[in-house]
């Protein structure tokens, strides 16, 4: 019998069948254009998408050029017309409501331009950062971090920016939203989409103070993966953004861009993963100021000690550490050093002394020998010279820190062979920070 003639698939049906070529053939009518050393694939990469060598590849390659026009943002979507017009009405702490308006625009509409790109993450289930765990799982596998804070925060701030902000606009354009289909959950999902996948462009007046440049999505780059050892770049010209292999690259071997200088709570936080304990030069772990605090009153032997050292506190809160209100260490020493460095010596500070610091306003010395003194003093090669008194504040407020996690770092390690993909992650943070936190207090206790 035969058969009858197989109708066409639409555009629709291609991106669902095999979203990868149809993105490619997409970025081929854009003039997005791709080297013929390199490839796009699911196999042999460390995660989902990501870009892999056919051949070697020399330093200084252009791997793939992309033209601005091709970039997706509030000023290159259907809707930027409505979204100018409303711009007063769209501004958020944020900054981010035009774009995630316009990409819930995108992302729903069947003839979007932007179809072929979207279509590579139809339902965003490959988003996995910790703000799609639940409470009791971020609180299990993530106490001490700092994650489960940051998410929380996240989550408030954009159920607030969405109810607020984004219901409101969609509601005067009913035309072009509708919060039945564009929900409260799409926008978290599109939050997360903004947070793993978009760039930034570097400002070139570093010195002027301004609003950073806003988030982009950046279709192609952003299928490139992340290490902290990579060996590609993404450049910035007034035409075009291109990738360059910052190393030679052997055939087989994925490409590899960097999302920042990031430890690996950030990248978990906002990506999604992490780096396995050491290969994340860029690792750090914070040390809360109350834990140094909490470390002097400790120390703290009579009733004068422990008025003047509320007094020596409360300049350090106020003058010294600012806002952040944690010291950070990487894995060569301190990397706030001068914030905990000036904190030491207060705090360690004579009554006289201390009330010379506050007459003078603080110390009247060479700014650069200082700055220098300072580093090398809080690296981890530098601590063995500190007082005792140093060390025995840094060492205590490094227990205090290690308290505060949910498991001890000889159980995480005991702990690395047979977990869940979450678990594997949420370990690689806490190990690297706990590692950072125990060589600290290895380096700091008494001899």
């Amino acid at each position: 019998m035969a058969t009858g003639a197989k109708r066409p698939k639409t555009d629709d049906e291609n991106c669902v069948l095999d979203p990868l070529k149809n993105f490619l053939q997409w970025c081929d009518s854009v003039k997005l254009t791709l080297s013929d050393k390199v490839y796009l694939s699911k196999e042999g990469t460390v995660a989902e998408y990501g870009m892999l060598a056919k051949e070697d590849i020399e330093e200084g390659h252009v791997l793939f050029s992309i033209p601005r026009e091709v970039l997706l943002h509030q000023a290159t979507t259907k809707v930027k017309k409505v979204l100018e017009e409303g711009k007063k009405s769209l501004e958020s702490a944020s900054g981010w409501v035009p774009l995630l308006l316009g990409l819930l625009y995108e992302y729903t509409c069947p003839q979007s331009h932007w179809k072929p790109y979207l279509s590579l993450w139809p339902d965003f289930r490959t988003l996995d950062q910790p703000m799609f765990w639940s409470e009791e799982e971020r609180e299990k596998l993530l106490k001490g971090t700092g994650i489960p804070e940051a998410v929380e925060m996240d989550l408030k701030k954009l159920q607030d920016e969405y109810n607020k902000i984004v219901l409101p606009f969609m509601k005067s354009h009913p035309d072009l939203w509708d919060p039945e289909k564009h929900t409260l959950e799409l926008y978290k999902s599109l939050v997360a989409f903004v947070m793993a996948y978009s760039f930034q462009e570097p400002d070139e007046d570093e010195e002027e103070e301004k609003e950073p440049n806003p988030p982009v999505m950046v279709p192609m780059a952003d299928m490139l993966n992340h290490i902290s050892k990579h060996n590609a770049n993404l450049e910035y010209t007034p035409e075009c953004l291109k990738m360059v292999s910052v190393l030679p690259i052997e055939k087989g071997e994925e490409v590899f861009n960097t999302y920042g200088q990031m430890a690996n709570w950030q990248l978990l936080h906002m990506y999604g993963f992490a780096e396995s304990f050491p290969t994340n030069s860029n690792d750090t772990a914070d040390i809360q100021m109350s834990s140094v605090y909490k470390a002097a009153v400790q120390a703290a032997q009579s009733e004068a000690d422990q008025k003047l050292l509320v007094d020596k506190w409360n300049m350090c809160e106020m003058e010294i550490v600012g806002e952040e209100g944690v010291f950070v260490f990487g894995q060569s020493g301190c990397l706030t050093y001068s914030e905990l460095y000036t904190t030491l010596k207060v705090l360690s500070m004579t009554v006289q002394d201390f009330e010379e610091f506050r007459e003078n306003e603080g110390w009247e010395e060479d700014e650069e020998d200082e700055d220098d003194k300072m580093e090398q003093a809080l690296s981890f090669d530098g601590l063995l010279g500190l007082s005792a008194e140093w060390k025995w504040l840094l060492h205590a407020a490094a227990a205090l820190t290690l308290d505060s996690y949910s498991e001890d770092v000889e159980t995480d390690r005991r702990q690395l062979e047979e977990l869940s993909s979450r678990e594997r992650r949420a370990l690689h943070v806490r190990y690297g920070q706990k590692s950072i936190l125990q060589r600290l207090q290895q380096l700091t206790k008494k001899s």
